[in-house]
């Protein structure tokens, strides 16, 4: 149930990514060649790219810091041995 939710997430993030990539092209111009269609599409995966990146990085911060917490109880345990 979990890998559905974030599937429909990240659809949900793909179709905005879609609609602010056409709204930007339709500021500039308009009209989509095959050529410039694939620049879009770069773009997007770009972004994708980067949003995951961000995700990851957030993540591991917490992570991160909740594992430092941990050890520093097992170190301060230990030192009462």
């Amino acid at each position: 149930m979990k890998n559905t939710f974030v599937s429909v997430k990240l659809q949900k993030v793909v179709a905005m990514i879609d609609y602010l990539v056409a709204a930007v092209v339709g500021l500039f111009g308009g009209n989509l060649s095959i050529r410039s269609q694939k620049g879009v599409t770069m773009i997007e995966y770009a972004l994708i790219a980067g949003l995951i990146s961000v995700a990851t990085i957030a993540a591991v911060t917490l992570i991160g810091t909740s594992l430092n917490e941990v050890f520093e109880k097992i170190s301060d345990a230990l030192d009462g041995i």
